[in-house]
Formats: structure tokens, C-alpha cells, sequence
């Protein structure tokens, strides 16, 4: 049986990355709330473990968001398919990423796909020209990591 994972990235500001990969890539913006309300109730997190973000409790420090097609549980607000944790830590990005996303456009798609990456807060840094096999984009996301249009 296949097991099921999460990619989990390094952040400065976890909610607002995680605002911008869930429209970079249409997901959802995991809401937590619920259980939030469950621990603080249950004595297990204290108020400092929590803060807002766009109108909604979340987890100070993390953001999470998952496909919009795939199953979570209704009580914690957890994916459990497709889904990026974003975690804050102190040290800034340093190197090249050893691992990125590649989002892919539809058929003819790319120029739109990079406009509206960029709308978003994405950067350009360079086309990669493959030939006769097309062309591609290497951008970075609003904190900086590395991320392929293609």
C-alpha cells in the first residue's frame, strides 16, 4: 500500500505563502479553527500557540493547503491527499532549493500562467529553452523559492 506524505516548507511568514501557492495552484487554504477551539477548550494549547490571519484563527507559525478534490477531516481541517505545510523558521533561505514545485499551464497556457503567477507575487528569473520541445520558466515565489512554470 502507497504511503501517504505532505511536502512541508521552510517559511518566514507561513500564512501569507500559503495564501500564495493555494491561488498559485487553486487549492484551499486549510482552515483550522475547529480544532483550535477543541485544544484551547481542552487546556492542551495556550492563546500564544494561536493567531489570526485574513479573519480566521490558524496555528502560529503553520498554514497549510490541500487540493480542493481531495478528502479532509471535517473536525480538524486536515488534508488527506494533496497538500503543502508551511512552517516558520528563523533562519532565512540560503542556497538554491534542493527540491521544488513545477506548475504545469494548460496547452498553450504558459504565457497566462506566468502573468498571473506574477500577479500573485512570483519573480521571472529566466526561460529555458528546450527546442523543438518548448520552453519553460524558472520563477521564485514571494519568499524566494525557486518554482518552475512550464
Amino acid at each position: 500500500m502507497a504511503l501517504t506524505w505532505k511536502l512541508v516548507i521552510d517559511s518566514a511568514d507561513a500564512p501569507v505563502l500559503a495564501d500564495f501557492w493555494a491561488a498559485a495552484l487553486e487549492y484551499e487554504v486549510e482552515d483550522p479553527g475547529a480544532l483550535i477551539e477543541r485544544l484551547l477548550a481542552a487546556g492542551q494549547i495556550t492563546e500564544d500557540a494561536v493567531t489570526e490571519h485574513r479573519g480566521r484563527r490558524t496555528f502560529r507559525g503553520y498554514a497549510a493547503i490541500r487540493h480542493p478534490d481531495d478528502p479532509y477531516d471535517e473536525v480538524s481541517g486536515v488534508g488527506r491527499g494533496r497538500r503543502l505545510l508551511f512552517q516558520d523558521v528563523p533562519e532565512g533561505k540560503s542556497g538554491k532549493n534542493r527540491l521544488h514545485i513545477d506548475v504545469h499551464s494548460p496547452p498553450g497556457g504558459l504565457d497566462d500562467l506566468v502573468a498571473r503567477l506574477e500577479g500573485l507575487g512570483a519573480v521571472r528569473v529566466r526561460e529555458i529553452d528546450q527546442g523543438p520541445a518548448g520552453h519553460w520558466w524558472l520563477m521564485r515565489d514571494p519568499e524566494g523559492n525557486e518554482f518552475c512554470a512550464a
